[in-house]
């Protein structure tokens, strides 16, 4: 950790990272090849963790960490006398779906506490969140704290495009869209973030642009995916395998290859309430997106429902593997398996799970049970939730293993699609 003296000793400009999570820390982290950078978080524990060279998220590597001169710290005095401050925090929704905006205001706060109005810096927000929030509601907090805009600091937004578990779409390779509310700020973004990626920088016409890109990125996806879950209610009650049907679409040029599933995580599960919070507060209902929110929302409890009648209502034993929102990460955040494993229990089933990249300590955390270790015990049913790379690969033996006689392997990803299935087992798709 470094000192503001030390980072005042510096010929670099200072910039802090506040936030150092799946976003924050492969930013600041790419950022400290460059600049003097100090990565701030609130939780004391992430940082004596990173220190060791851990990182919980998997997105960077010991060695990689040892090697940065990226300054960690938990104390905000050490967040002063910096040229740029950049919010990574999580934007996540309330019980009502809501916007959550707590910890972008609370970092917010953070910041005009220990900058430096001498050093006019600019405050660049990343986090996800509807057009408007960066100007009217955090530069509106920075004024309420005593700070002029434009006198004492500028404004900024750069959507982050992290992809968790992503090493080709990763943040020294992809395009940067950059917004500020002068040409200077936009300009001084520039070189910011143009000597962390070869794909060059976007110039976004305003930051209420920028955020309303960022937002349509996932509602986007999340709508694409709401589609394909439907096409998959339509056909499983017709007995046609979802599969087959998008096997011969795909052959089409300019087909989407959208796949049904469960839709969960901080960006794809929870963005779209953002726009559709903003669609409402200028008086306009939001039909397609909230259409596309309730038919993903719904799609765990569905794929239960469907599985339970296809046990002819048997309920028994259930393993569900995979908890996280996605293949190969360890990220619980958000996780949909947790409305396939609720109604599976409504239903009588009793339910264990296991997830090879969730820590344990989450995930007892989160689902309120130990996680099984995959070591041959057979169940009733068993669950492909989520296509981690160790379950994808499972060869025809451990699958055999796992399902009791008269079973039922549900494939929900389709990993095991095409796979020699051994003898008695009852493979279900969608």
């Amino acid at each position: 950790m470094s000192s503001e003296a030390d980072m005042a000793q510096s010929g670099k400009t200072r910039i802090v990272v506040a936030g150092l999570g799946y976003v924050g820390l492969p930013l600041a982290v790419a950022l400290a090849e460059h600049f003097a950078v100090v990565g701030f978080d609130i939780d004391k524990g992430r940082i004596g963790e990173l220190r060791e060279g851990h990182d919980r998220t998997g997105e960077i590597e010991a060695a990689r960490l040892a090697a940065s001169s990226l300054n960690l710290t938990s104390d905000e005095a050490d967040c002063g006398a910096a040229d740029v401050y950049i919010v990574t925090v999580p934007t996540p929704v309330d019980m009502a779906n809501r916007p959550d905006l707590g910890a972008v205001l609370s970092a917010t706060a953070m910041i005009a506490r220990v900058a430096d109005p001498a050093r006019r810096p600019t405050i660049v927000y990343e986090s996800t969140v509807y057009p408007g929030v960066t100007e009217e509601t955090c530069g509106g907090a920075l004024e309420a704290a005593g700070l002029k805009r434009g006198r004492d600091f500028r404004l900024g937004y750069s959507p982050e495009r992290i992809n968790p578990g992503d090493r080709i779409h990763s943040i020294d390779k992809i395009v940067k869209v950059i917004a500020g509310e002068d040409d200077e700020v936009v300009e001084q973004l520039a070189q910011v973030y143009g000597a962390i990626t070869s794909a060059g920088v976007f110039r976004a016409a305003s930051i209420k642009a920028a955020e309303a890109a960022k937002v349509i990125e996932n509602a986007q996806r999340d709508i694409n995916v709401a589609f394909m879950n439907e096409v998959a209610q339509i056909l499983g009650g017709m007995g046609v395998s979802t599969w087959d049907v998008l096997a011969a679409a795909k052959t089409k040029w300019n087909f989407l290859g959208f796949e049904p599933g469960l839709v969960g995580g901080h960006c794809i599960g929870v963005d779209p309430y953002y726009l559709s919070h903003l669609a409402q507060s200028l008086g306009h209902h939001p039909q397609v997106i909230l259409a596309g929110r309730d038919t993903n929302d719904g799609m765990g409890r569905w794929i239960a429902d469907r599985l339970h009648a296809h046990r002819a209502g048997k309920a028994g034993t259930a393993l569900v593997l995979g908890l996280t929102f996605k293949e190969n990460v360890p990220d619980l955040r958000n996780s949909r398996s947790a409305d396939l494993i609720e109604r599976l229990e409504q239903l009588g089933h009793r339910v264990s799970v296991a997830d090879p990249h969730a820590d344990p300590r989450e995930v007892r955390a989160e689902f309120g049970r130990e996680p099984e270790k995959v070591d041959g015990r057979a169940f009733d049913l068993v669950i492909g939730a989520v296509k981690h790379d160790q379950y994808r690969d499972f060869d025809r033996d451990q699958l055999a293993a796992l399902v009791a006689p008269d079973g039922t392997l549900a494939d929900i990803k389709a990993m095991w699609r095409g796979k020699d299935m051994p003898a008695g087992i009852d493979y279900w798709s969608l």
